[in-house]
């Protein structure tokens, strides 16, 4: 893992900043999660000890079928989504145009996860060197592989 730059280090504290995570969320729970295409995805999820409604908002890191969205997970397995979905596999995710729709979640095998990330770095290159940048100086430990999620609507 290389020294984080200004922009790495920025983005790091964004992503530790609650506000700035979760502002999104007001504006796809508003009708307007369209703004963010399909780049992003907002899930709603079931917390594990309370059985509260929880919300996310996750990069796509591949759209594989027209019912099939991967996201990842930036801050691995111990993140909150991903426990929760790990407990309670059904969620509703909101992307582009579609609102509040349906679907399961399974957490995908290291060696799919490295596949999809592959893909990712393969179409997104420079998005890559950015986001692993941050991801690094979120969490301080080298990103080689992500725990990804695997959603299937219906």
């Amino acid at each position: 893992m290389t020294a984080p730059g200004r922009s790495a280090k920025f983005g790091a504290r964004a992503l530790r900043t609650r506000w700035v995570v979760r502002a999104p969320i007001g504006l796809y729970r508003a009708g307007l999660g369209f703004l963010f295409g399909s780049r992003l995805l907002m899930l709603q999820h079931t917390g594990r000890r309370t059985g509260a409604r929880r919300y996310v908002v996750l990069e796509v890191v591949d759209h594989p079928a027209p019912a099939e969205y991967i996201v990842v997970s930036g801050f691995g397995s111990a993140a909150q989504w991903y426990r929760n979905i790990t407990a309670n596999p059904r969620v509703r995710i909101s992307v582009g145009t579609r609102r509040n729709v349906p679907a399961t979640a399974t957490p995908m095998t290291n060696e799919e996860s490295g596949l999809a990330l592959d893909r990712y770095i393969e179409h997104h290159p420079r998005a890559w060197d950015k986001l692993r940048g941050t991801i690094e100086a979120a969490t301080g430990t080298p990103v080689s592989t992500l725990p990804m999620v695997r959603l299937l609507i219906g």
